[in-house]
């Protein structure tokens, strides 16, 4: 199969070192706005990768839940693949990519568990069938069959006084190091504002694309 002939220019925009905040957090709430004003499908799905023991990496897609000062927060099971590699090595990878704006962010950063009681209190924010959903599913292990999860799933929801937020299920934040800003130009030369974390302040220079 050859995809040579696939082309796509990008001229939506441009992006200077003097359009950016001063802050990577602030910089990325103003363009998840306007992804959001744009009426982007899934604004808020990103891309998170993580490496294994053994350096092997693994990505998929997650949703973000909060941006505060101190970072980036999303939820999951606390024994899947993706946890299991956060705890043996807690450096992690963000991307986010909104084609409608021709524009990425890519985060750097460490992650580590938020309180219990925050991840208790998203849980029962819910709608009853994500919270009977998370409930039944061992994520990222071996099951026996589909019939084996949908059973657990139906008594749950047959019983919804007795979904709780499970021990291991939780939400997870990301203090970014590294944030980098892409905004697609014409000839691949795309514009790349990048903020640096020094200490407690943040150095913003431009990558050549």
């Amino acid at each position: 199969m050859k995809l040579h002939h696939i082309r796509a220019e990008y001229a939506q925009s441009s992006l200077n070192i003097g359009d950016v905040e001063r802050n990577p957090i602030d910089q990325f709430r103003k363009w998840y706005t306007q992804a959001e004003e744009a009426q982007l499908d899934e604004t808020n799905a990103f891309t998170l990768s993580t490496v294994s023991q053994t350096g092997l990496p693994s990505s998929r897609i997650v949703l973000l839940k909060e941006v505060s000062d101190e970072g980036f927060v999303f939820f999951t099971n606390y024994n899947s693949q993706k946890s299991k590699e956060i705890e043996s090595n807690p450096q992690v990878s963000m991307n986010f990519f909104w084609m409608g704006l021709q524009r990425q962010v890519r985060i750097q950063g460490h992650a580590e568990k938020i309180s219990r009681e925050a991840s208790v209190f998203y849980f029962d924010s819910r709608p009853l069938e994500s919270r009977a959903g998370s409930a039944a599913s061992p994520q990222s292990e071996e099951i026996e069959s589909r019939e084996v999860l949908d059973t657990r799933y139906n008594q749950l929801l047959s019983h919804p006084e007795t979904i709780k937020c499970p021990e291991h299920w939780g939400g997870y934040l990301i203090r970014p190091i590294h944030v980098e800003f892409w905004q697609g130009r014409l000839g691949r030369l795309h514009d790349r504002i990048a903020f640096e974390k020094i200490d407690l302040s943040w150095r913003i220079f431009r990558k050549a694309p």
